[in-house]
């Protein structure tokens, strides 16, 4: 049992996926979860030492997002003790074109720990695992700004670019930054979407102010409801969001997946079909 490596977060959409490529290798690394044992809460900081414990190597993920705030205190505390402990080497899972996730970044970065920085743009899962999920079950989206432009990225490629760099101490010291091979806009995703699942969604341009009063009235979590709104109104339309960056094709050896390509894959699960079955039942 190699359990030298933690995934923090390693029940989560990245971090399942880091566990399931370095269980393909045959290292079966400690899971970070409040479930595990030892168990790992970031709300409460006396499991980390048990946690950590041991440990060489680790991804690390924080939920909901890095730029919430807390995020940056509790990474602080994290790399300090992780640092205190021996750890050797952290992957750091962050979002392009967030100010508060960089200051993250940069605590990691100046901790004298070996690291790489693994920028994600936004997730094609969060259309069929997240927020997303469920207005397209139910036939109906409305979403602000949608006709920017995003280059949308697969969880499963971010999972295998950043078991690759942990194992891998030739990317200690870099920015990965992971996106999909294209741009493409919300309009877009949804047509794909239609397709793919065969079934008519109808797309309804809002402002964001509605769409937050929206989420509101679904009783989603108050930390939730702020970073989608820090979301659409700061990193959406930020210029960095809005590049296709290669750096999946340059550690994997091979292109990135394309939304369409995630679609079609999603639809043969029938994960967007739920409202049909459950009207069939």
């Amino acid at each position: 049992m190699n359990t030298n490596i933690l995934i923090i977060g390693g029940t989560g959409k990245t971090g399942r996926r880091v566990v399931e490529q370095l269980q393909k290798k045959g290292i079966e690394p400690r899971i970070g979860s409040r479930d595990a044992s030892p168990s790992f809460d970031w709300h409460n900081k006396d499991t980390w030492v048990g946690a950590l414990d041991g440990i060489e190597k680790m991804y690390v993920t924080y939920y909901p997002d890095l730029a919430v705030p807390g995020a940056k205190e509790a990474i602080s505390s994290l790399t300090y003790l992780a640092k205190e402990l021996g750890v050797k080497k952290m992957v750091l899972l962050s979002g392009k074109g967030e100010i508060e996730a960089e200051a993250c970044e940069n605590i990691v970065m100046n901790s004298g720990i070996d690291y790489t920085i693994v920028r994600a743009s936004w997730f094609n899962q969060n259309w069929s695992e997240s927020f997303f999920l469920e207005p397209v079950i139910s036939g109906e989206v409305a979403l602000p700004m949608s006709d920017v432009l995003i280059p949308f990225v697969d969880v499963n490629d971010i999972a295998e670019v950043a078991a690759t760099v942990l194992l891998d101490d030739t990317y200690n010291g870099q920015i990965v930054e992971v996106t999909g091979p294209e741009l493409i806009t919300f309009k877009d995703i949804i047509k794909i979407i239609s397709k793919t699942s065969q079934r008519n969604l109808n797309f309804n341009e809002i402002t964001l102010e509605q769409y937050i009063e929206g989420m509101r009235k679904m009783h989603m979590p108050n930390d939730v409801v702020w970073l989608i709104e820090y979301l659409f109104s700061h990193v959406l339309t930020n210029p960095k969001n809005q590049q296709v960056v290669h750096d999946v094709e340059r550690i994997l050896g091979r292109k990135a997946k394309t939304f369409l390509e995630y679609a079609e894959e999603t639809a043969k699960t029938g994960t967007w079909n739920q409202s049909e079955m459950n009207m069939s039942k």
